[in-house]
């Protein structure tokens, strides 16, 4: 199995709204304290074994728009199968901390998943998006993705990032449908709560 986490590569955007899927990654490196693989031009990995199955956590080292290719180096090295890879992203149009997997389906305009799908030929595949905080207008998402999150959302995106750690390993131990099932319930009762 594994869970890439889309990101953009540098210090510039490594607190940004854009990287939570790095933050996911590297929550999961030191949960299951996992070993560094060599990194490689397109990606830097780690690996783990969860219950006995061998988890590869993959953090891309194109930029976004070029997600594409790390998944192509990937899959033409160790590798994939679609239905045994999470790709794990931001979105901006889901409420601030909020999670939500699918099995499959559209890239609904992330540029990331646009190149992933481009390089797979399909969007068959797992993702767990994150909510980031919607942009103002489309004008200002392009911006509003490289911004570093404020004081008053950080506990928040912390919190969410544990979840989605959470829900990795629900994935890689029951599979994409618990997941959905235990993870995309949750946040639906809590936007009720709130």
């Amino acid at each position: 199995m594994v869970v890439f986490g889309l990101g953009n590569p540098g210090p510039r955007y490594a607190d940004t709204r854009h990287n939570i899927g790095w933050r996911v990654i590297e929550a999961l490196v030191a949960r299951w304290r996992a070993d560094r693989g060599p990194d490689q031009p397109t990606h830097r990995w780690w690996q783990a074994e969860r219950g006995g199955t061998a988890v590869a956590l993959v953090e891309p080292q194109t930029y976004m728009n070029l997600s594409g290719d790390a998944v192509a180096a990937w899959r033409d090295g160790p590798g994939l199968e679609p239905g045994a890879m999470l790709v794990v992203l931001d979105d901006v149009y889901l409420p601030l901390g909020t999670l939500r997997l699918r099995a499959r389906g559209s890239s609904g305009g992330h540029r990331g998943l646009e190149s992933i799908e481009a390089a797979l030929g399909s969007s068959d595949y797992p993702r767990l998006r994150i909510g980031v905080g919607e942009a103002g207008s489309s004008e200002q998402l392009r911006d509003h993705v490289l911004e570093t999150f404020g004081p008053e959302e950080r506990e928040t995106v912390e919190a969410a990032v544990e979840s989605a750690a959470d829900a990795v390993e629900c994935w890689v131990g029951d599979g994409i449908v618990a997941a959905m099932n235990r993870y995309n319930k949750r946040v639906q009762k809590e936007a009720t709560e709130s």
